[in-house]
């Protein structure tokens, strides 16, 4: 297996999932019918490398094998068999790791069997989590790796930088999971909004629950968006506030706060991976709600501090979570797999 910088790719595997096959060759523009380069994608698509959903046309690609792993584990466990059975290099990752994720997968014996099994049988393991690193360990001690879900922050057709923005963008929107904390985080941006007069965006995904909820809460001034809309146009929403706030609890990647970072713009609250390592001053970690809304409202009022915590993110992300560094921390994984 080539592991030089121009021979690099990487399959990234969901077997039987949703999503269509979709390669990511270099120098494309992005097309708005297709996944955007986030999440597991962004494995693929920092190496121009491919999604696939069938196994045979992952091994037919001659290339190292990231594998997701999710459901019942069954699918996976096939796949794996396969792909061990081709000699093809693989490599596997939880799929949904958040920590109220985690414990619904592996809470019952059959499944939680077949993820030791396959995690032991695997030639190693990503942790998009540090959490989910220290789960891979109990049971292997070697080829396990925690590499953040890079994001394309180098390149300029993922730069949403706007100026004259306003207002506070609520980064969750799922009442029904305890960890998210999106009831209180609506709480505090109203209190944020009736001390700053900033108005508030949030997307409603609990349809009249959450409506009601919203409307009993009393907001000053909130836009509401009950409908799904595509990537660029969601990001482009985002990137009209001042500022992303959460106080997600999950220990999740951190979508949050990447689509933050390609807003160039400041995302308070969350313990996910990448907030903690973009925002270490703003996230969550170790940080009460008090402390959050505090931080929120300065940030709110003072431009020049805004700045400086973007902008320092924007810095970190170049050096930690950009699709270089993803694809210079891959090879490297895969090359000692």
């Amino acid at each position: 297996m080539g592991t030089d910088a121009e021979s690099f790719r990487l399959a990234v595997l969901n077997p039987g999932g949703r999503d269509l096959e979709q390669h990511f060759a270099e120098s494309r523009a992005p097309q708005a019918n297709q996944h955007p380069p986030v999440n597991f994608h962004a494995y693929a698509a920092c190496t121009h490398g491919t999604v696939f959903r069938e196994i045979k046309r992952a091994i037919a690609s001659n290339w190292p094998v990231l594998l997701l792993l999710r459901g019942d584990f069954r699918a996976s466990e096939r796949a794996l068999a396969e792909l061990k059975k081709s000699k093809r290099t693989t490599v596997v990752t939880l799929k949904e790791t958040g920590a109220h994720q985690i414990a619904q997968q592996l809470n019952d014996p059959a499944r939680f069997a077949r993820f030791v099994n396959i995690v032991r049988e695997a030639d190693g393991c990503i942790a998009t989590t540090p959490e989910a690193a220290e789960l891979f360990r109990s049971f292997r001690t070697d080829g396990i790796d925690f590499i953040a879900t890079p994001y394309p922050i180098e390149d300029e057709n993922w730069n949403w930088a706007m100026e004259h923005r306003s207002g506070i963008f609520v980064g969750t929107r799922e009442l029904t999971v305890p960890t998210r904390h999106h009831f209180a985080a609506l709480l505090a941006a109203k209190k944020l909004s009736d001390e700053t007069k900033e108005p508030v965006t949030v997307f409603n995904s609990d349809r009249r629950r959450g409506t009601k909820l919203i409307v009993e809460i009393g907001f000053r001034k909130i836009r509401v968006h009950e409908r799904r809309m595509g990537y660029r146009a969601y990001l482009g929403e985002v990137a009209r506030h001042k500022i992303v706030f959460q106080l997600d609890r999950s220990r999740v990647p951190g979508q949050v706060a990447g689509d933050a970072l390609l807003c160039r713009s400041v995302c308070i609250g969350g313990d996910g991976a990448i907030e903690r390592i973009a925002f270490p001053k703003t996230c969550g970690e170790k940080r009460s709600d008090d402390d959050l809304i505090e931080i929120a409202q300065r940030l709110l009022t003072n431009e020049d501090q805004r700045q400086e915590v973007a902008e320092e993110a924007t810095k970190i992300a170049r050096e930690k979570l950009s699709f270089r560094r993803g694809k210079e921390h891959l090879m490297r994984f895969f090359a000692d797999s």
